[in-house]
């Protein structure tokens, strides 16, 4: 599990992370009243009505039945999706803090046996185990039995040349004339007091919209005007001008 605050870079680490082990990326989006039907499974019923249909035009309903309550009529959710495939995959539960508490319930016989149980089905067991990422910003505390299942990692924000260098690595070469700036004016921001949130992608962002205003270096200007543009809260901007100041 990955922890740490909005914007840190939980969600960014799990794309690394499944471009590395070139597993495919599979997200489950975790938001409140999250239920079984969109994260597990849930019944294929247009399927299955054709399926009677069909099945009474040729008088044979009682044989076929039982085939109606299959693996092949059940539409998959990301986490049953990411057990029957044979290929590496990467389960990223992003935001599980967003869930509800009882959502978590869910995930215990996944986490514990790489299995999920259907009742009309039976117990699935993993093609081929995947690797199980969570993400968790402390939005409410975590479930015991969620919290034995899994070993933990806390992410801050990074130093001002660690977020120097993500910005090198992110954009393009010539961002390499804006050196530490962007780095240093977030850093600094931060230290007022202002939760921007900003992340890597919006710093990449930030940098890119610089150079493309013809801005070959920092500007004061041109940092408050695209200050403006992405703080999404009034109160954080007005720590913005005073610092900036």
């Amino acid at each position: 599990m990955i922890s740490g605050p909005t914007g840190v870079g939980k969600t960014e680490l799990a794309k690394v992370l499944s471009a590395i082990l070139n597993a495919r990326l599979i997200r489950l989006q975790c938001y409140e009243a999250l239920d079984e039907s969109k994260a597990l499974y849930d019944w294929n019923i247009q399927r299955q009505l054709i399926k009677i249909h069909l099945s009474h035009q040729k008088g044979d309903f009682q044989e076929e039945e039982e085939d109606l309550f299959s693996l092949s009529y059940i539409l998959q959710r990301p986490l049953l999706e990411a057990i029957t495939q044979k290929e590496q995959v990467l389960l990223l539960i992003d935001e599980i803090d967003r869930s509800d508490p009882d959502f978590e319930s869910l995930l215990l016989e996944l986490l514990s046996d790489f299995q999920i149980s259907i009742p009309e089905v039976g117990t699935i067991q993993a093609v081929r185990k995947p690797v199980v990422v969570i993400t968790n910003s402390g939005e409410r505390e975590l479930t015991e039995p969620l919290r034995r299942r899994c070993v933990f990692l806390y992410l801050d924000y990074p130093a001002i040349d660690e977020e120097a260098a993500i910005i090198r690595t992110k954009a393009s070469n010539e961002l390499e004339i804006l050196k530490e700036n962007i780095a240093l004016a977030v850093a600094k921001v931060r230290d007022q007091g202002a939760q921007l949130g900003f992340a890597s992608p919006q710093l990449v962002d930030w940098a890119k919209t610089i150079l493309m205003l013809n801005a070959g270096h920092y500007q004061k200007d041109y940092v408050d005007n695209l200050l403006a543009a992405l703080e999404r809260y009034k109160e954080n901007y007005s720590s913005l001008e005073s610092s900036m100041g």
